[in-house]
């Protein structure tokens, strides 16, 4: 038996508002806004401490560690962004949305703040769901 938890309940809700997802779509979920804030961080540090001190002093040692790492957390990001776009059934437009957010230097913090609201939208209902006090 599959456990399901609303998908998005706010008022900036997608055209799923409502629907239920089983709980590898939450992890889905879970799984990305886990990943983007790292990401988020990762690129403004790279432009920074990276190419930014590379250029201004003969600090240079910081470039390559830090490129792997970014590379590594957006390369990371785009898989579970498709696989949360498999599982969530997301439109190509919210996906390109969050992909252009992750591209942007500091687009990954907005992106993050709507997935942790979304996945609190879906927690606080499953919980009202469990607890009898809300018929949805």
């Amino acid at each position: 038996m599959a456990v399901l938890v609303p998908a998005f309940t706010s008022r900036h809700a997608p055209p799923t508002e409502g629907a239920l997802v089983d709980i590898k779509t939450a992890s889905a979920l879970h799984r990305l806004r886990l990943i983007s804030l790292p990401e988020a961080l990762s690129f403004p540090a790279l432009l920074i401490f990276g190419s930014l001190l590379m250029r201004v002093s003969d600090i240079d040692f910081l470039m390559p560690p830090l490129g792997a790492l970014h590379g590594l957390l957006f390369t990371i990001y785009v898989v579970f962004l498709l696989d949360v776009w498999v599982k969530a059934k997301w439109p190509l437009k919210r996906v390109a949305l969050f992909f252009l957010l992750a591209v942007v230097p500091f687009g990954g913090l907005y992106g993050e703040k709507l997935l942790k609201k979304y996945e609190a939208d879906g927690v606080i209902a499953a919980r009202a769901r469990a607890e009898g006090t809300v018929n949805a």
